[in-house]
């Protein structure tokens, strides 16, 4: 179920850049079709963090995220995905898929469309200034985590509660 998660997303993921760039929105729509320029999942790897009874789709949320900027030559790309689980509050799995840009026409593999570069390249920009920013707010509570550890903790009288076995 994970997998067919994971499948369904990219093709919503492919269908958001469709709504998102109407300029060419018939060939972000088209690549989801063998008749000329299409993507074709080359393979996919998941890893399960749990066990969990995957039974609805609305108690799980996916991410999907480019692992590399893509460039002129690119002919296939890696997406990392994440499948969460509502319900349990928590990562489910965790898929890579690796998709090929194929091209029906010639029966062989294409670069990416120019107009699937600069979006991928925005989309990758925006991944790594999330990545930045968040990682700047973790620091600052593992911080102040680390100040309130400091003012109970590892104060010098402190002394550890070990409870009693007797009643």
């Amino acid at each position: 179920m994970y997998n067919r998660y994971a499948e369904s997303a990219r093709v919503n993921w492919t269908l958001n850049f469709a709504a998102s760039d109407p300029q060419h929105k018939a060939e972000w729509m088209e690549l989801m079709t063998p008749k000329s320029v299409g993507l074709i999942l080359r393979s996919i790897k998941t890893d399960y963090k749990f066990v969990s009874c995957a039974r609805y789709w609305s108690s799980w949320r996916l991410a999907e995220f480019l692992k590399h900027k893509p460039t002129q030559d690119t002919d296939h790309f890696i997406l990392d995905v994440l499948i969460l689980s509502e319900a349990q509050r928590r990562p489910a799995a965790r898929c890579t898929e690796d998709i090929v840009v194929y091209d029906y026409r010639t029966a062989k593999k294409s670069p990416l469309p120019s107009f699937m570069i600069q979006k991928f390249q925005d989309t990758f920009n925006l991944q790594e200034q999330a990545k930045d920013k968040n990682s700047i707010r973790v620091r600052g509570l593992l911080d102040r985590v680390r100040e309130l550890e400091k003012g109970s903790w590892d104060r010098p009288d402190a002394k550890e509660d070990f409870g009693s076995a007797a009643p």
